[in-house]
């Protein structure tokens, strides 16, 4: 891996004062809602440790950078984040460290290209970091012991830790290892205090929830696990995210009609339609099963929103295959979809194959992509409006709220923008009619 240079990256912070306050800490997290658990898992241990957070990283002793090492973009914004945070050791910042999935697979070259790192530690190295800036060991608590990043209607909650799937191209197995599953009994007592906590949408998230329980004893599966969460009225809202195509199961979709509570949404990655590149891949299905499978879930949820990654410009992917592509999202038509370039990653198995498609041709396909993806995605928001329904409120406009809709995840999905005078609490849910379409987004008038 190679560091960039330090220059041309905009500065975290202009204010840098001097003299920062022994004990505190800032942690700058980056990558994927995995990532966001393991950062508040780690901010509650340090301050049960008794430092204290502090949000401007300026002002703290002690800088903690989460890194992504995902694909080639993570990469870079890690390493420039962590440039970034190394520039504030000119004033205030005494210690700077950098954690997760970068540090785990590039220890040696961060140490020795970026000298004013003061400690890297990998995944699963919360204890380790707690020990290091406080002398004490602790043990980390899932269960109450998180502090959450997120607002506080909404949490994840992570269900499982590493991948069993060899997907060729992926180097999270190599990062994260094999799948650890965490105790149902566990898992649910978090639930709970979460729920006590105030969040009203919980988020299930793992590598790929589709395989869970498959490594525990006795073994549970997630159709298993869900009924028992849901069976607990919790949560106005539950979400699942990061399906694994493969593994789905039919019986699944039978929890959606059973529990209202479970939202009608479901981000399934199929990374690929072509049977070729998806055998290169190593993914275990191809393009017959994968529609039969989607058409299933969509005749046993009607109004469902499909969330998927595909990926372009994966070795030897022809003109043909990316047409196929093409033919495979308007015939499907996801709700929702995110597209990314295929970045050859050392250690996988993709990355002995000649890396033959040029980067602008890469970023032409997906931009071909996404326009056809925007077509489909704003005809579905059309074919919404006059509908009334709840949406969740979280954040004040001057005319009014933002809110999301069930089909729509935090963060990289869509809104909906409530226009009225009466006042609501940030993270209530509010009835609305669905008036209008803004991009992608939708407009909204209280019912």
């Amino acid at each position: 891996m190679k560091l960039p240079q330090k220059q041309n990256k905009q500065k975290i912070i202009d204010r840098k004062p001097k003299g920062n306050p022994p004990g505190t800490f800032a942690v700058i997290t980056l990558g994927c809602p995995k990532n966001t658990v393991d950062s508040e898992l780690l901010i509650g241990a340090l301050s049960r440790g008794h430092l204290r957070q502090v949000a401007d990283p300026a002002q703290a002793e002690t800088v903690i950078v989460n890194t992504c090492g995902f694909i080639q973009p993570a990469k870079s914004e890690s390493i420039e984040t962590i440039l970034e945070a190394a520039r504030l050791k000119q004033s205030g910042v005494r210690k700077l460290l950098a954690v997760g999935c970068l540090a785990q697979r590039y220890a040696s070259e961060l140490k020795a290209g970026i000298p004013e790192l003061d400690g890297v530690f990998g995944v699963d190295a919360q204890a380790a970091i707690v020990q290091e800036l406080t002398g004490t060991k602790t043990e980390l608590d899932y269960e109450f012991g998180r502090r959450l990043l997120t607002p506080r209607h909404f949490a994840y909650l992570k269900i499982a830790e590493g991948c069993d799937n060899q997907c060729s191209f992926c180097a999270i197995p190599l990062i994260r290892g094999r799948q650890i599953s965490r105790d149902p009994e566990s898992l649910l007592r978090e639930a709970a205090e979460l729920a006590r906590r105030g969040v009203k949408e919980l988020i299930l998230i793992a590598q790929d929830l589709t395989r869970y329980g498959s490594d525990l004893k006795p073994r549970i599966d997630l159709y298993q696990f869900l009924e028992r969460l849901l069976q607990a009225q919790l949560f106005p809202w539950v979400r699942l995210i990061y399906a694994n195509p493969d593994f789905w199961k039919n019986k699944l979709n039978r929890l959606f009609e059973k529990y209202p509570q479970l939202c009608p949404y479901l981000d399934i990655p199929v990374q690929h339609c072509s049977s070729r590149i998806l055998e290169q891949m190593q993914r275990g299905s191809d393009r017959t099963r994968m529609i039969r499978r989607l058409q299933a879930l969509r005749h046993a949820v009607p109004h469902i929103a499909l969330r998927t990654s595909i990926m372009v410009g994966f070795p030897g992917e022809s003109v043909a295959e990316f047409q196929e592509l093409l033919d495979f999202i308007r015939e499907v038509r996801f709700e929702r979809l995110g597209v990314f370039t295929y970045s050859a990653e050392e250690g996988t198995a993709a990355f002995g194959l000649r890396d033959n498609i040029p980067a602008g041709e890469k970023e032409r396909r997906k931009e071909i992509l996404m326009q056809v993806q925007w077509e489909i995605a704003h005809d579905f928001a059309l074919s919404k409006v006059g509908q009334e329904i709840p949406i969740l409120l979280e954040r004040r406009l001057p005319d009014g709220y933002s809110g999301r809709s069930i089909w729509d995840a935090p963060e990289v999905d869509c809104t909906v923008r409530l226009q009225t005078t009466k006042l609501h609490r940030i993270g209530s849910f509010c009835h609305v009619k669905l008036s209008g379409v803004e991009g992608l987004d939708w407009t909204a008038m209280e019912v």
